[in-house]
């Protein structure tokens, strides 16, 4: 099983949310790309039910983006899970701390609250996860997340850092049969 975590103001419904459902389709590999709550203490609350659920039957696999990237690293480390980070958020705390007040879902531009409980809560999932059993796929022209970071912070990880690019990791289609050698090779 693989679950795809989604960042701030996103969905299940994302461009690499539906990227990868397609691949997975058409692979046979049980997917899902579940909606998250905005408040960090219910989404990550829902990933642990379903990596718990899952891990009866088959192994999980992660792939987050952006905050998405922030939890999958915490449940990769806490629940020893194989994961593929694609610009990550290293801090949160800090980049959503700018956000806080009406924010927009990109998917159906409908607004809700980001309050200073959600960034503090933040902070109780940061982890000291190096990168093992991780593929990290970033873009130096990321212009919300510092690419760096997570190099750095991430040194136990294969890299992938490609020159400009966006937040969004752009064309990231054609990473998608390298981002499946490595998740089903772990």
């Amino acid at each position: 099983m693989i679950i795809f975590i989604h960042g701030f103001g996103s969905d299940g419904f994302g461009s690499k949310a539906k990227l990868l459902r397609q691949y997975c389709a058409q692979q046979n590999i049980a997917f899902i790309a579940p909606s998250l709550s905005t408040i960090p203490d219910l989404a990550i609350s829902t990933l642990e039910e379903l990596i718990q659920q899952w891990q009866r039957y088959e192994e999980v696999k992660l792939v987050g983006s952006s905050l998405g990237g922030f939890y999958a690293m915490y449940l990769a480390d806490k629940y020893n899970l194989p994961v593929v980070l694609i610009n990550p958020s290293m801090a949160p705390g800090f980049t959503l701390q700018k956000r806080v007040g009406q924010a927009v879902n990109f998917h159906d531009f409908s607004s809700y609250e980001w309050n200073e409980t959600h960034v503090q809560s933040l902070e109780k999932y940061q982890c000291s996860f190096s990168g093992q059993r991780c593929l990290l796929l970033v873009q130096t022209g990321d212009d919300v997340l510092d690419y760096k970071l997570a190099v750095d912070k991430l040194p136990d990880a294969q890299h992938v850092i490609e020159q400009g690019g966006n937040h969004g990791f752009e064309g990231f289609e054609r990473y998608l049969d390298e981002v499946f050698e490595f998740i089903l090779s772990h």
